[in-house]
């Protein structure tokens, strides 16, 4: 039997943890929200929503994986030997494999842009852009190699374990993605009419904030911080006794927010600078962006900086999606290397209809949509709630509230009021605002 791998710093789990939870949510979906939603009266709900509903689901999370020493289905089976609740676990693992199979798509686009912006290939319009775009996820040929580009380093670091393979990347990944962002912000505020940009995304207008916009703000604070899958179940459990929960959970929750303001002071100036629209949408990151950033000088190598730190969290966030499934594998003594190498293979054929949903299978419809998006649907609408659901109710209605509380406070030396304030949110707050979410996401309210 291999033995039980653990974090080696405080630092490395928090990078890790925050790696996992930036992402394509971050980066990609946070911007071209907030520019639908109103700006800076979406951005300071979305703050005010992550440390009172995504934070205390983190740190749930923590406490459960800590609790138990184990991944993710085994975590429920030991701290509640009815195995009724093994299903969150397994619901997880589940909802894990199929995220994998359709993000390692779009980590395949961002791996072949990046290429093309590394090749020196000056394209200088949105059309042209648009056309790339288009180019790339209409061949089955650039998008399949692509994913399974992006499985095979998928596969390299999770093979390599949690010290050396994703604590490792992480610890690299993580400064450079900081560093090339404050790069990029320091570039983007440079620019003429950059300052329209910035007070777009800083100054709140709440005339401008609608019910759809909130429940808008709340589902992207919840499920921003990686939540509801039991991936920090698993990356917790790697964690040694005498590091406090609360803090390590709140230094994720910040990173990730200050990850979004970064993301949004670096796309919005550049967007009013060259008379874009902030609502311009899911295009905005693979069109718009890189049309605007070619028509600056040095735009190329900008370009790529932006890419390669877009590359760096889709990357840190699917090392997650993956150890957990490679986890729930290995908890009985099987080699770590052959189970992430046997995973990672199984995601890349499970993950080919979603690749090809824009080319050869683009005719396949389910409820209306192709394969990757009807994926994406039930991943993120569906299952993703349900288990948030199923995790709250379990740590406040199931879990041993002492084993709760002495998780909580190890490490701590405040008082027990943190933790009331915490476990009040647990109960009610939390729960609820998962169900309305869900309910919004289903059109059942909005």
């Amino acid at each position: 039997m291999e033995k039980k791998e653990q974090w080696s710093s405080k630092l490395g789990f928090i990078l890790s943890s925050a790696g996992a939870a930036i992402g394509l949510g971050a980066i990609w979906k946070f911007p071209y929200v907030t520019g639908q939603s109103g700006g800076g009266a979406f951005l300071l709900l979305f703050i005010l929503f992550t440390l009172l509903i995504g934070l205390p689901m983190l740190i749930s999370e923590f406490i459960i994986g800590r609790g138990s020493g184990k991944e993710a289905v085994s975590a429920y089976r030991k701290l509640a030997p009815d195995s009724v609740w093994t299903i969150v676990g397994k619901l997880g693992v589940a909802g894990c494999f199929l995220l994998l199979s359709f993000y390692s798509v779009v980590g395949g686009w961002v791996l072949t842009y990046t290429v093309t912006a590394l090749g020196g290939q000056v394209i200088k319009s949105e059309a042209d852009y648009g056309a790339l775009f288009g180019q790339i996820t209409g061949s089955p040929l650039i998008t399949i190699t692509g994913l399974a580009i992006f499985l095979l380093i998928n596969m390299i670091v999770v093979s390599s374990g949690i010290q050396n393979g994703i604590e490792k990347a992480s610890k690299y990944m993580m400064p450079l993605l900081f560093i090339f962002f404050i790069v990029l912000v320091v570039r983007a505020l440079t620019l003429e009419g950059a300052m329209e940009g910035v007070r777009f995304f800083l100054q709140p207008d709440f005339s401008k904030i609608t019910g759809e916009s909130v429940l808008y703000a709340l589902g992207q604070s919840f499920f921003s911080l990686a939540v509801g899958f039991s991936c920090m179940v698993t990356y917790s459990s790697y964690l040694e006794k005498d590091i406090s929960i609360p803090s390590s959970a709140g230094s994720v929750a910040i990173m990730n927010i200050f990850v979004s303001v970064l993301a949004g002071l670096a796309i919005f100036p550049v967007v009013f600078a060259f008379g874009y629209e902030p609502t311009e949408g899911p295009g905005l990151l693979f069109i718009v962006l890189p049309s605007v950033f070619s028509q600056m000088p040095l735009g190329e190598l900008f370009l790529f900086i932006f890419l390669l730190l877009f590359l760096f969290a889709t990357l840190t966030s699917s090392f997650s999606l993956l150890e957990i499934i490679v986890a729930a594998f290995t908890n009985k003594g099987r080699s770590r290397k052959k189970t992430a190498w046997i995973s990672g293979i199984i995601v890349f054929f499970a993950g080919i209809p979603a690749a090809l949903s824009f080319s050869t299978l683009a005719d396949i419809q389910i409820f209306g949509k192709n394969v990757f998006d009807s994926t994406d649907y039930l991943v993120s609408n569906i299952l993703l709630p349900v288990g948030s659901l199923l995790i709250a109710l379990f740590i406040v209605w199931r879990m041993d509230q002492s084993l709760v509380e002495k998780e909580f406070m190890q490490g701590r030396t405040q008082s027990s009021g943190t933790f009331s304030v915490w476990l009040m949110l647990m109960k009610w707050a939390v729960p609820a605002v998962i169900v309305l979410v869900f309910l919004n996401t289903l059109g059942i309210v909005g």
